[in-house]
């Protein structure tokens, strides 16, 4: 009988964790998932504005558990500070599920060309760029298998980037649809663009033990109340503790993974909600803690045989860390420029928007220098937060601070006299030598243990490629007959997108992991959050980072059979 009380422990329970524990738990293994955040369920879920935006719910508090952020000053110097002074926070959901519970659920599939950004654009001065180890053709049937298992709705259009499917349409028919969905269509058409539904991790109609969408108007950000939205603990951990197979314990913090000097891991050491010092054994362990608390994690687990931190004696982990490049954009719909039902349909809450640009998906312009990698737009209308939207209209046209009739008038204005139209950019954010997660040699949380240090560099190529589609969004909108346009490009790191930090790869000189996410270094040591990926893409990254889980999952069941 074996020593090892588990044949899987998963340090995470998000997307990278989700298909690893639903696999070998139907499988027939035995599968424990550690999680540091709390194990809310589906009825504890609401919509309310202060809990989801304005209070430390779903994220730790940062006088508990800060992080150190480095940014260039305007002299050019890195500054570091504390988010607990700040405020500015790179947690994304600490919590059974992770931060799956708070997409929107736009799923879009890397492209071909996404997996081999060297060989076919070459390399670009100041960048880290790297071709995959793997292609989309390996990944391609675990995108498929995603759409099943995860349920994923839309419609397919064929476009000139359209990536090569294996089946001919989703599982799920489309989400219910706001009419300026199609005022969309009508000027994308009148420009020559080519409008693309936006596949969804929502369902349309129920499956398993999960309710369709309600369309409450509260999606992305929040929690879902029906379960129709495909997070990690609906879709996947709920499915696997049906197994009877699959243990997970909240409020579980690891601090260290220990290895027995051959290479091997032996132990996870954890707090648990008491803050008494546990263990747990395995025959295999995944870390899917999230890109930043990934390579946290594991620079702190050192020892005689890693004195750098585990599976870092090539000093790559933390290294390579990637965001989304981009920003957004908006126009406002005012109902008075509208016919009465127009206006009357634009209202509508809770219908989707759905609609995407991949024209620009590969971008050959010489003012760019010729052919270049590009990114996708995608269309949604302003977050319904009333507290948030309230809060941007206390500054008047000038800078000027508003208060008592003044504001009043504006906000009365605000809320019942326009409809604001959004775009969202996703271009590549290039891995650089300045963008990176390493310990702070002084800031330390609630348990001692030091924080993650995260530097945020960019490269300036990914605003050239972000402006570039801002203006074909901006172009669109005037079509419409949109007011106000206007868009924001910036080097600024999306919290809610980051992957890399311990990048896959054929040499373990520059990765950490080998093509199926198991360490370089440690034999029984996978990796299968966002931190495998050398670079993004330019789409969300939820459905790659599921579909490699699945992937790396089957890789585990050949090993352990």
């Amino acid at each position: 009988m074996s020593s090892y009380e588990y044949d899987i422990c998963i340090i995470g329970s998000g997307a990278g964790s989700g298909p690893v524990a639903y696999e070998l738990s139907n499988a027939g293994f035995k599968v424990l998932v550690l999680e540091k955040g709390p194990w809310f369920k589906t009825k504890d879920f609401t919509k309310d504005e202060i809990t989801a935006v304005r209070r430390d719910v779903y994220t730790p508090r940062l006088i508990d558990e800060p992080q150190v952020i480095e940014t260039k000053d305007r002299e050019g110097n890195w500054v570091a500070k504390s988010n607990a002074n700040t405020g500015q926070n790179f947690w994304n959901g600490s919590l059974v599920g992770g931060s799956s519970n708070f997409m929107s659920g736009y799923f879009h599939r890397m492209k071909p060309n996404d997996f081999k950004l060297l060989s076919t654009y070459g390399g670009i001065e100041g960048s880290n760029v790297v071709d995959w180890p793997i292609s989309y053709k390996d990944l391609e049937p675990y995108y498929t298998k995603v759409e099943k298992v995860v349920g994923v709705s839309g419609r397919i259009l064929d476009h000139k980037f359209q990536e090569p499917r294996s089946t001919p349409s989703f599982p799920q028919k489309p989400l219910a649809e706001n009419i300026v969905s199609h005022w969309i269509d009508n000027a994308a058409e009148k420009l020559g663009y080519q409008m693309v539904p936006i596949p969804r991790a929502i369902l349309s109609k129920p499956k398993d033990n999960r309710n369709s969408c309600v369309y409450s108007n509260y999606c992305g950000s929040y929690a879902c109340a029906s379960d129709a939205k495909g997070s990690s603990r609906a879709a996947l951990l709920n499915q696997a503790l049906d197994t009877q197979n699959c243990k997970i314990i909240p409020n579980a913090k690891v601090y260290h993974l220990e290895t027995n000097g051959t290479g091997q891991l032996i132990k996870a050491h954890y707090y648990d909600i008491s803050q008494n010092k546990k263990e747990v054994t395995a025959r295999i362990f995944v870390v899917a803690a999230q890109a930043i608390e990934t390579a946290r994690l594991l620079l702190m687990s050192k020892n005689t045989e890693f004195p750098e931190g585990l599976s870092n004696n090539n000093n790559q982990v933390g290294k390579n860390l990637i965001f989304s490049a981009g920003g957004t954009g908006s126009g406002q719909f005012f109902f008075e420029d509208l016919a009465e039902k127009e206006a009357e349909e634009l209202q509508v809450r809770g219908l989707f928007v759905n609609r995407s640009l991949h024209n620009w998906y590969e971008i050959d312009d010489e003012k760019l220098g010729g052919k270049v990698k590009g990114g996708t737009i995608d269309f949604l209308f302003e977050h319904a937060n009333a507290t948030t939207k309230a809060i941007r209209q206390k500054w008047d046209d000038h800078g000027n601070l508003l208060f008592g009739p003044a504001l009043k008038k504006k906000l009365k204005a605000y809320f019942t006299e326009q409809r604001k139209l959004k775009f969202e950019v996703f271009a590549d954010w290039l891995p650089t030598d300045d963008c990176f997660v390493r310990l702070d040699p002084k800031v330390t949380d609630k348990w001692g243990d030091p924080v993650a240090r995260i530097r945020l560099g960019y490269h300036p190529h990914d605003l050239k490629v972000g402006k570039y589609l801002a203006e074909k969004a901006e172009k669109l909108l005037a079509e419409m007959g949109a007011k106000n346009i206007k868009s924001h490009i910036s080097g600024g790191a999306p919290p809610n997108l980051v992957v890399g930090g311990c990048r896959f790869g054929n040499d373990p000189k520059t990765s950490v992991l080998d093509k199926n996410c198991k360490s370089h270094e440690v034999d029984n040591l996978y990796i299968t959050d966002g931190s495998f990926m050398p670079t993004g893409g330019s789409v969300t990254y939820t459905w790659t980072i599921y579909a490699n889980s699945f992937r790396v999952a089957d890789k585990i069941k050949e090993r352990l059979s």
